[in-house]
């Protein structure tokens, strides 16, 4: 029997529901999460689904088999999941999300200390840090040169966390 491992499958960019179909022909299991969605033309609205985690696929493959995620190119890398039991637990909760038609926005995941940039509004391009991850819309912005700092409150929609 083949060991089996779960990864986070980096996709190239809109290539996440091609890289799905490879898996289901390939016979692996895998999860794309993909939510309906809404967008309005002129006076035309056009409905269609799209991955709730863009660039990202869930997916269960055989070590010895690992090298055939990689054709067609889709693939950008494979991270290996190191808490698979974790990991299942939580894919689960997304799974039940999803399936719940409840609105739902992808966040950042914001802590004390973790710097981000501003990406939308009059302050984007701006680098800070999250204050308070109670109220994770207050992020300073720093001045160096004064040793001093301004907290703004920024939607978090337009952060963007940094490494």
């Amino acid at each position: 029997m083949s060991e089996t491992r779960w990864f986070v499958c980096h996709t190239r960019p809109r290539c996440e529901k091609k890289f799905a179909a490879l898996m289901a022909a390939e016979k692996f299991e895998h999860y794309l999460a993909l939510v309906n969605s809404e967008r309005r033309y002129g006076k035309q609205t056009k409905r269609f689904t799209k991955p709730l985690f863009p660039g990202y696929v869930f997916a269960k493959i055989p070590l010895e088999l690992k090298a055939r995620i990689y054709q067609m190119e889709l693939l950008a890398r494979a991270i290996p999941v190191d808490d698979e039991t974790r990991f299942l637990a939580q894919l689960e909760g997304v799974k039940a999300i999803v399936a719940s038609g409840f609105e739902l926005t992808v966040m950042p995941l914001l802590t004390k200390g973790r710097r981000v940039k501003v990406t939308g509004g009059p302050l984007w391009g701006l680098e800070g840090f999250v204050d308070n991850p109670l109220d994770p819309h207050g992020v300073v912005i720093s001045v160096d040169v004064l040793q001093q700092g301004l907290l703004v409150r920024v939607p978090a929609e337009n952060l963007q966390v940094l490494p």
